[in-house]
């Protein structure tokens, strides 16, 4: 076990951050863990669990004197956050988040920073349909990929950073902005957006089919239903904030939906079956990637 920050404070004890908490401990990675929530319930929660070394309810409080700050919190609150701690970090500190969106949160935390503070946005890709601290597992984000962007930081603070998200577990890559939201937007955002959309039809149908969609679900329903129990917020924030990058693959999608409109109204056997095939090829690839 090799300390590679002695204080880490994580902002936000979600899925995301109770995972980080737990995953650091597990890794020795910190000397002291400082958890950070303004909800009452979470408090309790975080107590009752015994996440971290020690908990305060005021960011502000909990990022004094800290190596490493993690905002764990959804993209929509990052800026203000970053507003609010970053004049009481220390200098030399690293400042990262955990969100989806990457231009984002670039764009609403650069009119806080100091020159003195390290600012290296990340994003594991890496959760589950539940969330709250209860949620939270230390192997959440063993053999997942952590993507870092590392903007204008020094090799050196990237490469110390780097070596704290492979201690929790993951594999770490570097990309831009641009690149992050484009990825994401299709391998991400556009598949829980289509699951929050069959979801909602399945609601409404849900009566007029009296009431046999969610007795009879099968499992390709079960895994969209899943996906879309995922937290309401973050994802209100994801879409808000990686709306041109969602709108232009929701784009590409309808072209390809009508496509695949025209061959089944065509009764055109061999263009369905050429896709399925190639999707097919794309699950056993994720699966030898290690990425099921």
């Amino acid at each position: 076990m090799t300390v590679i920050y002695d204080k880490v404070a994580v902002i936000g004890m979600g899925l995301i951050g109770a995972s980080i908490a737990l995953a650091a401990r597990r890794g020795g990675l910190a000397t002291t863990i400082i958890g950070s929530d303004q909800s009452p319930e979470v408090a309790t929660a975080v107590a009752r669990l015994q996440l971290v070394d020690s908990f305060e309810a005021d960011a502000v409080h909990a990022v004094a004197d800290a190596d490493l700050v993690i905002l764990a919190v959804p993209v929509g609150a990052v800026g203000k956050i970053a507003e609010q701690i970053v004049p009481h970090m220390k200098s030399g500190a690293v400042l990262t988040d955990t969100g989806s969106t990457k231009r984002s949160v670039v764009r609403d935390v650069a009119p806080h920073l100091r020159d003195d503070i390290i600012w290296l946005p990340s994003h594991p890709l890496a959760g589950t349909e539940h969330s709250g601290p209860g949620a939270g597992f230390e192997s959440l984000f063993d053999e997942r990929y952590w993507i870092i962007l590392p903007l204008d930081a020094d090799e050196a603070d990237i490469v110390r950073f780097e070596s704290f998200i492979t201690g929790l577990g993951s594999v770490t890559e570097r990309m831009s902005p641009d690149y992050h939201d484009k990825v994401l937007a299709l391998t991400s955002h556009l598949p829980h957006l289509i699951a929050y959309t069959i979801v909602g039809t399945a609601v409404d149908l849900e009566t007029q089919l009296k009431n046999d969609v969610i007795r009879f679900s099968a499992s390709g329903f079960r895994d969209f239903t899943r996906i879309a129990a995922s937290d309401p917020v973050m994802w209100r924030d994801v879409f808000l904030n990686n709306d041109t990058a969602v709108l232009e693959m929701l784009q590409r999608f309808s072209e390809d939906l009508s496509y695949l409109q025209r061959a089944i109204r065509w009764q055109e056997g061999d263009k369905l079956e050429a896709l399925f095939s190639r999707t097919r090829e794309i699950r056993r690839s994720i699966i030898d990637a290690g990425q099921d």
